[in-house]
């Protein structure tokens, strides 16, 4: 069973625990601090057991000349990439307002530190887990400074081999036992083919003391269901109000209507995952009690009659007799009373079988 832990407060993830999931917001929310609010509001509403951000210090997250750089896409927020991210970056205390907001509404908030600083800011938030985004998953020393925080963590795992998988597990794994790593393909939107679901199972066998997980950026919910019936404990989505908003996270994001469908949809499947032990269950009886087939005389066998098999024979009966499967248990033993041809062979009469079966 793979390691289980406290992401959030009185919320466990791993083992037989719910997915948890995560409405990335990132920073789709265009800058504007009450469509943030409705944002973290509509996650609520559909279900879902996170509102998460991106939080960056742009100054340690870019050198100058990136931020200097014209940014001309239909996407742009500014004449250069420092005043497109500039636009989108939330300051401290409106961090700390989304953080009440998220408490009032009573979901769990958070956001990925994109760099160290913004690591350090979320450190004194005191956000219940660290994301790390997949630009940083082969970043070791911030890696490294992250996990000794001792905060929970959840790390995806886009634009990575599995080499270096390895050596993020070994480096969290040496300061902090509980986190988790998610499969991701860092592609908006993301084709079916390069989703690479089965990496998935791979992961739980290389790490099977921690939860694995699943980040999408795909279109639609039905890939993220798939992997939550792979085992995914935790799935992370990004979401919008209006897929045709400047940004280009936007297209490969989930408005309400297919977060909420992808909730219910996650939850559906928990329960039809079960417990892995296969038994008939009690909503089988009616069926097997109107259709279940049981072993019946195949020609008159009198009373001391040393069973063979060509002496019975399998079929729908009343009353039910010995279960089908027993067939070949039931050879070489004696039955002790007369068995008309087509009558059920019934457990009482067959010596020993009783014993045996507990009958």
């Amino acid at each position: 069973m793979p390691l289980k832990f406290e992401l959030c407060p009185g919320r466990m993830i791993g083992g037989n625990h719910p997915c948890f999931i995560i409405a990335e917001i990132g920073q789709n929310h265009q800058g504007d601090i009450e469509i943030a609010k409705k944002m973290i509001k509509m996650a609520k509403d559909c279900g879902a057991d996170c509102a998460k951000f991106q939080k960056s210090e742009l100054q340690y997250k870019f050198n100058k000349r990136a931020l200097e750089r014209p940014y001309n896409s239909k996407h742009s927020w500014g004449k250069t990439y420092g005043e497109h991210k500039r636009h989108l970056e939330f300051n401290h205390e409106q961090y700390r307002e989304l953080q009440k907001y998220a408490e009032e509404v009573g979901i769990f908030f958070t956001a990925s530190g994109m760099d160290e600083m913004a690591v350090e800011f979320l450190h004194e938030l005191s956000v219940p887990f660290f994301k790390v985004g997949s630009g940083d998953t082969n970043n070791f020393p911030y890696l490294e400074k992250t996990a000794k925080k001792g905060r929970p963590m959840v790390v995806s795992s886009g634009m990575q081999s599995m080499e270096t998988m390895r050596r993020v597990y070994k480096t969290v794994k040496e300061h902090n036992p509980n986190f988790a790593i998610l499969q991701c393909t860092s592609a908006y939107p993301l084709e079916a083919e390069d989703v690479n679901l089965k990496v998935l199972t791979e992961y739980q066998k290389e790490f099977p003391d921690i939860p694995i997980g699943y980040s999408g950026h795909e279109s639609g919910i039905n890939i993220s269901v798939a992997a939550v019936a792979l085992g995914a404990k935790v799935i992370e989505r990004h979401v919008t109000l209006d897929k045709t908003w400047k940004g280009s996270d936007h297209e490969a994001s989930l408005v309400p209507s297919e977060l909420a469908e992808l909730v219910r949809s996650i939850r559906l499947v928990e329960r039809a995952l079960g417990d892995g032990v296969k038994k008939m269950l009690p909503c089988e009886k009616p069926c097997h009690d109107k259709l279940g087939k049981s072993l019946v005389a195949k020609v008159k066998i009198p009373k001391g009659t040393v069973l063979t098999q060509d002496m019975l024979t399998v079929k729908v009966a009343e009353p039910m007799g010995v279960p089908a499967e027993d067939i070949f248990q039931l050879v070489g033993k004696t039955v002790t009373e007369d068995v008309e041809e087509d009558e059920s062979v019934l457990p009482e009469v067959v010596d020993t079988y009783c014993k045996k079966k507990k009958c």
